[in-house]
Parts: structure tokens; sequence; C-alpha cells
């Protein structure tokens, strides 16, 4: 199901393919991030209504590419899935954090997924993932664009998350609730000043278990 407007965009339009979260757990997660994000004022934090599960980013594609994707994620038959949010963790590493996130917990509908999705745009020429994936949920990123959880060259010790992390070992691990979801998304992209905004242009239903 299309949900954008009628209106034809003439420009590339940034896009990725990713799952919502339910309110209950996003309204969780917003009072858990209000209550850590000044033990790092530093690290630019997600706006909570911005809170998904990408399952592929893409980037920039002219509208008629993004129509073929369309097109090929309406094929795809995959189950619902059942998802857990809890736990915490960095990329790549705690010393040299550029990510802090939350952690998810899923069967292997999530993995199935995912996998889908990689084999119905790389049909169109996408580039399929080169590394495993790793579902999380980014809440704040601390040091450079890339919110990859592979070690870079370019990542170097640093102290954006220290007093975070130090303040999250003492307390009990996490737990913001288990959801199921019965659709995933293409989402457009629009970055700002402000940070970046998402905007639902396609909706995708996946199948309850018979």
């Amino acid at each position: 199901m299309v949900l954008a407007n009628d209106e034809r965009p003439t420009t590339a339009m940034r896009i990725f393919i990713a799952l919502d979260i339910d309110d209950a757990i996003r309204q969780r997660i917003q009072r858990f991030m209000e209550g850590v994000t000044g033990f790092a004022p530093d690290a630019r934090w997600v706006r909570p209504e911005s809170l998904h599960i990408t399952l592929k980013f893409i980037g920039e594609k002219p509208v008629e590419t993004v129509e073929k994707i369309k097109s090929a994620l309406s094929g795809i038959r995959a189950q619902s899935v059942e998802i857990a949010f809890r736990g915490y963790g960095f990329f790549p590493t705690a010393k040299a954090a550029r990510v802090f996130w939350v952690g998810i917990e899923s069967g292997p509908q999530l993995l199935s997924l995912a996998k889908a999705v990689n084999d119905a745009t790389s049909a169109l020429g996408i580039p399929k993932e080169d590394h495993p994936f790793s579902p999380h949920l980014t809440l704040a990123r601390g040091g450079g664009r890339s919110g990859s959880p592979r070690w870079s060259k370019d990542d170097t010790p640093n102290k954006n998350f220290q007093r975070l992390e130090e303040k999250l070992a003492a307390l009990p691990t996490p737990d913001f609730g288990t959801m199921a979801a019965h659709e995933f998304f293409l989402y457009q992209s629009h970055l700002s000043r402000g940070g970046s905004s998402y905007t639902k242009i396609a909706r995708f239903a996946l199948e309850s278990p018979v």
C-alpha cells in the first residue's frame, strides 16, 4: 500500500526499509532516554518518534527506481515477527563508541525477513549487505556518521558515552517489552540541521502464522 501523496518528486529520494515499533514500547524507551541523556550530553540522540528497526538502508535513488523497489517489496511473502526489546550496548566497542543502542531479541522470522528484503532489492542491482544482519534500535550517535557495528580505521578511543556506560552498569538491565510486527515499511529520509526525519511512503503486510 502506498502511503505518500500523488505528487511525484523530480529529485532523488533517500530511502530505507524498516519495521516500526509499537507506541507503548516507544513511550517506555522515551522515558528511559529522558533519564539518561544527561549522561551523554554531547551525543546526537534520536528523536523517539523516529525510532525504527532498519532492515536495509538503500540511500539515494531516482523516483523510477523507488517505484521498482516498491513493486519488488510487494512480492515478499514473510511471516509476522515477534520482537523483544531489552538490554543495551555500544558499536563498535564501549571504549570507542559511535552508537548507543537497545538490544533486540527475535526468532528466525526476523532474519528471514531481512534476507527476503536483501534478495528482492539485489534483483534490482542494489548491492547486498556484506555483513551479517545485526538488528538493534539506535538511540544515540556519539562520533562520526556511520551506524555500522563493524570496526572502522577511523574508530579511536573516546569518552562520548563513558559516563553513560558507568551509570547504566549500576542499574538493572532495561526491558522495554515485546511486540508483534505485522507489516514493514519503505521510508524516505529527510536530512536537516536538526537531524533526520522519516516518512513512510509504502506499507507491506506480513503474514500471520497458520
